[in-house]
């Protein structure tokens, strides 16, 4: 189990700890939602999750199976809805290292793994995933 204190630290900030290692991550709301637009939105975050938790789970599956993912990485786009305010898409390109080879077996592996990270698995259907892989 894992737990998180959130704080709000006043203007619209929220600074999270978690406890188990104290990392802390402080957000602000977004400019088109009355924030300075300084930090990470909630929002942002979410979608960012997204992406690290796709990364994640490719490289646990690429480790396992042999291969090599180191360098590979994501742009995020959050496509926000207006009523009610939430998230309705989220786009992520998928991008790896010059020069990384994978073959069809390397691109299955890759591309499963990404689809079943437990974010992914935990976002409302709603939630439009729009997931590009640039090999």
């Amino acid at each position: 189990m894992t737990k998180i204190k959130t704080t709000y630290l006043g203007d619209l900030h929220v600074e999270a700890i978690h406890l188990d290692s104290g990392s802390r991550i402080e957000t602000d709301a977004p400019v088109d939602n009355q924030g300075k637009g300084e930090l990470f939105s909630p929002t942002d975050l979410f979608a960012a999750a997204l992406a690290s938790c796709m990364i994640t789970i490719m490289g646990i599956s690429a480790r396992d199976q042999g291969f090599a993912l180191k360098g590979a990485w994501a742009e995020v786009e959050k496509i926000m809805a207006a009523s009610p305010r939430r998230v309705a898409e989220i786009i992520i390109d998928i991008y790896f290292p010059d020069g990384s080879t994978y073959g069809d077996r390397e691109k299955r592996i890759i591309e499963a793994a990404a689809k079943a990270c437990p974010v992914s698995n935990s976002l409302h259907p709603e939630v439009k995933k729009t997931l590009r892989f640039h090999y």
